[in-house]
């Protein structure tokens, strides 16, 4: 291990008197700087992150429904809720859509939302008891910024844990499931004008259905790293329509 690596440890280890310590000095302390530092020391050590139910941990759940018994739920519902509310979207478009296509759009915001309801809206994406493939987190329950669109990764290196106190669960929700190719700029408007041309072909509605709703198309972004101007990405024009099978005859 190396040297900070110990330190660390030693500092880990000593919490409870270096929480004790700081509320001390913070108790004389007037310089605002300084009042923060501390006040963030006393935040973060006096975290109890690994704490899952209700019981362990109430000041956590202050202010939510008493439906919710432990965290990892009510971050999937939160996950869900912001799924929900694309599926929405996708849903209102259709007064833009061309009259003759609304019922083929129809037909597809239908098998979308199926779909979504046979993945329970993907509310896997914040549940830090899932699988890590599926899941945006650690199995503690943090949160890493993937960076603006056009960014590889966040420059920043913005990170949160939602799972560990109240403050850090409010200001989470700030945090965006940002899509690449724009949902309301590229998406929607591909997806109708597709169902709209579509002149006997078949839309391959799954193509858009990881679009809107799948990490495919969405980074899980901090405020700083989303950028609200014009992506000038489109859809990928070999995939709006699926290929049908062809049958080859045996000569």
């Amino acid at each position: 291990a190396s040297d900070i690596e110990r330190f660390l440890a030693a500092f880990y280890n000593q919490r409870d008197a270096v929480v004790e310590a700081a509320r001390k000095l913070l108790s004389d302390e007037r310089a605002p700087r300084r009042q923060k530092l501390l006040a963030d020391l006393i935040h973060n050590l006096s975290e109890t992150i690994l704490a899952e139910d209700k019981e362990d941990d109430k000041k956590w759940f202050e202010g939510l429904q008493s439906r919710f018994k432990n965290k990892s739920s009510y971050m999937r519902y939160s996950c869900e809720s912001r799924i929900r509310s694309y599926m929405k979207e996708v849903s209102s478009f259709i007064s833009n859509v061309h009259p003759t296509a609304r019922d083929a759009y129809k037909r597809i915001i239908d098998l979308m939302a199926d779909k979504l309801k046979s993945v329970k809206y993907n509310g896997c994406y914040f549940d830090r008891r899932e699988e890590e493939a599926v899941r945006l987190c650690t199995t503690e329950g943090w949160f890493s910024c993937q960076g603006p669109f056009d960014r590889d990764d966040c420059p920043c290196k913005h990170s949160i844990n939602p799972y560990s106190n109240r403050e850090s669960r409010i200001l989470f929700s700030t945090w965006n499931l940002d899509h690449i190719i724009e949902k309301k700029r590229a998406v929607v408007p591909e997806l109708a004008e597709a169902v709209k041309t579509r002149d006997g072909r078949e839309v391959n509605w799954e193509y858009f259905y990881q679009l809107l709703f799948t990490v495919d198309n969405l980074k899980l972004v901090h405020i700083a790293c989303h950028k609200k101007t014009n992506h000038n990405l489109s859809c990928d024009k070999t995939k709006i329509y699926r290929k049908r099978k062809q049958n080859h005859k045996i000569s």
